[in-house]
């Protein structure tokens, strides 16, 4: 029973979700736009959040190494603190936006595009 659990799990194990995550954000953080399905956007979404808020907050050397620990390119973070930090200075919240694309041709799954705002 999955009684007060509030996590999806999109028929995949644990290692499974985890790693297809952090790559789907890793991918968000380096190239500002994914296409993706629904289902995985709206997981990742606070996840992205999270990690944007953190590198807000910490010292610079410390968001670094908080980031390169969950990031899977040595790349992201380095932008996410060089580059999207500057955009996101006076924004408290809501880095990320999600667009309907309509749904895929082969199995008629929903299509978002999320992207960085």
């Amino acid at each position: 029973m999955r009684h007060r659990v509030k996590s999806k799990r999109i028929n995949r194990d644990e290692a499974h979700l985890d790693s297809m995550l952090r790559n789907l954000a890793t991918s968000i953080v380096l190239y500002e736009k994914v296409k993706t399905t629904k289902a995985k956007a709206k997981l990742v979404k606070p996840i992205i959040e999270k990690l944007i808020s953190v590198a807000k907050k910490n010292s610079k050397m410390n968001a670094y190494r908080s980031l390169n620990s969950y990031f899977l390119d040595k790349n992201a973070p380095k932008k996410l603190i060089n580059e999207l930090l500057e955009r996101y200075k006076d924004r408290n919240s809501g880095f990320v936006r999600l667009i309907n694309l309509g749904f895929r041709a082969g199995d008629a799954a929903p299509m978002v595009q999320i992207e960085l705002v």
